[in-house]
């Protein structure tokens, strides 16, 4: 399978940000054990700080790989740019978010693209990309 993890803004900064919150590991350090655990997917991670970029890669990514794992960061509360995209795409995308986003500022307990995704592990930190992943595997086998 072909899997593409897409960040948003700040999420370069795991690992030093708000370590209480997002856990002491970077993604780079945890892309590596991702890739372990799942030997034969091939992962391919972007991250941007930038709403168009990440527009423009969940749209080129959707006709090649066999699923998106979408940490939309702050964007999920705010950009509908981002959810047509995600509602755009024919490829499955389950939403991650490291924090219990319900455990949060009130502003974070809506997300504009949960509606379009095909699921959602929230809060349970760096592990939910990996449970994402599992998800988009379980989706892939439904449809074989």
């Amino acid at each position: 399978m072909k899997i593409q993890i897409i960040n948003g803004p700040n999420l370069n900064l795991l690992g030093t940000r708000e370590k209480d919150i997002y856990g002491n590991m970077g993604m780079k350090d945890y892309l590596k054990i991702l890739r372990e655990h799942f030997e034969g997917f091939h992962i391919d991670y972007f991250q941007s700080n930038t709403e168009g970029e990440v527009i423009d890669k969940i749209q080129e990514t959707a006709e090649i790989a066999d699923g998106i794992v979408l940490n939309a960061g702050g964007y999920t509360h705010t950009s509908v740019a981002i959810r047509d995209a995600v509602a755009s795409v024919s490829c499955p995308v389950v939403e991650v978010h490291i924090s219990n986003i319900f455990d949060r500022e009130s502003f974070r307990h809506t997300s504009l693209m949960a509606p379009k995704c095909s699921g959602s592990i929230i809060g349970f930190g760096l592990d939910g990309y990996r449970l994402a992943i599992e998800g988009l595997r379980f989706i892939h086998s439904k449809k074989s």
